[in-house]
């Protein structure tokens, strides 16, 4: 596989299975707005090979349920469950200053303001509480910063670093109430 390639490539949904008999695919998208994964053009897999062209779709629950042109069965919808699905990094926008795909931030260097190293980024998550940059330090636990503008103050995509603050919480000092 073209190592230039994979890089072009983002993952913006899966395939969870099939939908109904009629050989719909029930498709998890990671976009923000669901249904916008199914407008970027035809949808890949890992090695950029086309793999769906959505006709059409529908919500349902969590998921899309879509008709493709590749598919025609039930079967062949449940023969590519856990599918991860891609599209050609062009086909996204230029980000609007202060924001940023995931995938540009996966790998930047994660260092103190004063320059002292503390890893890289290996993923970024949202669990509910905000997003969170996953940093890997050799020889150490993998382990989560925010990633918000006051704990990120810096993200230089083109010189390959994300500068974090570590601010440690204030000291709990007990109430006068407490005695």
């Amino acid at each position: 596989m073209n190592e230039n390639r994979t890089e072009q490539l983002i993952c913006i949904a899966a395939i969870a299975g099939a939908f109904g008999v009629k050989g719909e695919v029930k498709i998890k998208s990671f976009t923000e707005v669901p249904k916008a994964c199914l407008t970027y053009g035809p949808l890949m897999d890992e090695s950029g090979k086309i793999i769906l062209t959505p006709i059409r779709s529908r919500s349902v629950k969590k998921f899309l349920a879509v008709m493709c042109k590749e598919v025609t069965s039930r079967e062949q919808a449940e023969s590519l469950k856990s599918t991860k699905l891609y599209v050609e990094r062009s086909a996204f926008p230029v980000p609007d200053e202060d924001e940023y795909y995931y995938s540009d931030l996966i790998g930047l260097d994660v260092v103190l303001e004063d320059g002292t190293p503390k890893g890289k980024v290996k993923a970024v998550h949202d669990f509910g509480g905000g997003d969170l940059l996953e940093i890997k330090t050799p020889g150490e636990k993998d382990w989560y910063h925010p990633f918000t503008k006051e704990a990120v103050p810096i993200v230089d995509i083109s010189g390959g670093r994300v500068v974090i603050e570590i601010v440690e919480p204030d000291e709990v000092k007990p109430s006068d109430e407490e005695g």
